[in-house]
């Protein structure tokens, strides 16, 4: 009997892994979950239905053969120490990497009892290291389990249940809505072509395409959130009501990170890295953005300024990116200026940013300030 197990019952792992798994055909889904309403719910069905945003409608599937157990439970936790000692691939798709700490002591338990089982280890953290961090926190080396990044540029979000956007499960209160594109990026080990897990796909290097997705995707994403909402729009598809919005996007993500990502990442022969590959890039990302089905709340974009205008995430680290391939990132620096104001609220934003970035203050934080007009 093949077995899947997932740690965490959110969007990314519904929309990605476990519907990757079923469609891989697992024998058997095992999901830790600390929620017991959405666990008892989801058990009652013995499946998870998950909707999915199309250019054109919205449609449901639900994915069977579905077991949740919490792991904060001293009788279920038996029941996933014994799937993950039977588990072929897993998932993590937690907040941060910090809850792996949590989920270590029983997954290494459930190791050891089959300790040679060749096993692939998917994590979905926003963490490109975080693989590396989850093998830290496992402590105990076992020789074929493997531990992959991936980078997910997948949108997603939980909606309330209606008739419309089905629950989870029937017993559910809330839904999951996930865009229709599966295209996911992984790392590389021995033996990964016999993965069971659909739309995975391997890459020899995945970092280049990790700097694409936080600082094209993710950045761009950023940027036209915060242009639509100085315009009031509540959702990503009320920004196509201002084509000038889109339009500035566009040129941010082709000539500043685009054309920065091309000049950095160009010698891997990659088409993504090309003039040609990363425009089709950013011509379907934005149309995806902007999805009126899958109606992304421009407040969930915009959320937590602090770590998003930090000195390598979306916002400063695309313009830092930028300049160190020569090109001036003037579209980023205008809206890097509108969330750091509104982040600020009030307060002088070169002060507060001066608290957020690496000190000293230097020649690059300069150049920053200037471009954003601070």
């Amino acid at each position: 009997m093949s077995t899947f197990v997932g740690i965490g019952l959110g969007p990314i792992q519904t929309g990605i892994f476990l519907a990757g798994a079923a469609k891989g055909g697992f024998d058997r889904i095992v999901i830790a979950e600390v929620n017991d309403k959405l666990r008892a719910a989801v058990n009652a069905a013995g499946s998870v239905t998950v909707n999915i945003a199309a250019k054109d409608r919205v449609y449901a599937e639900t994915y069977k053969n579905v077991e949740v157990y919490n792991p904060n439970d001293p009788e279920e936790v038996k029941k996933l120490i014994q799937a993950a000692a039977e588990a072929s691939e897993l998932a993590t798709a937690l907040p941060s990497v910090k809850f792996y700490a949590y989920c270590a002591p029983w997954l290494r338990e459930g190791f050891a009892l089959q300790p040679e089982r060749t096993r692939f280890f998917y994590t979905a953290e926003n963490n490109n290291h975080a693989a590396e961090e989850l093998e830290k926190a496992m402590g105990t080396k076992f020789p074929n389990t493997f531990y992959l990044n991936t980078v997910i540029g997948k949108m997603s979000g939980i909606v309330p249940a209606s008739a419309e956007r089905p629950g989870l499960a029937p017993a559910a209160e809330n839904g999951h809505l996930v865009e229709e594109f599966c295209t996911i990026y992984i790392s590389k080990c021995p033996g990964i072509g016999n993965r069971k897990v659909q739309s995975l796909f391997v890459k020899d290097d995945l970092f280049p395409f990790e700097d694409a997705k936080l600082y094209g995707h993710n950045a761009t994403h950023f940027l036209l959130a915060t242009l639509g909402k100085a315009k009031g729009c509540t959702t990503m598809d009320e920004v196509r009501a201002f084509p000038e919005l889109v339009e500035i996007a566009r040129q941010a993500f082709t000539n500043e990170s685009g054309a920065a990502l091309i000049k950095k990442y160009g010698h891997l022969n990659d088409e993504l890295f090309t003039e040609a590959g990363f425009k089709a890039y950013v011509d379907n990302l934005l149309v995806r953005m902007t999805n009126p089905f899958l109606k992304d709340a421009i407040d969930r974009i915009t959320r937590d300024p602090e770590r998003k205008l930090s000195w390598d995430d979306r916002v400063i680290g695309t313009m830092r990116l930028a300049l160190s391939q020569g090109i001036e990132p003037v579209n980023f620096a205008a809206g890097a200026k509108l969330a750091a104001a509104e982040w600020a609220a009030g307060e002088d934003v070169r002060t507060k940013l001066a608290a957020l970035w690496p000190q000293p203050w230097g020649p690059e934080h300069e150049k920053l300030a200037s471009l954003m007009e601070i």
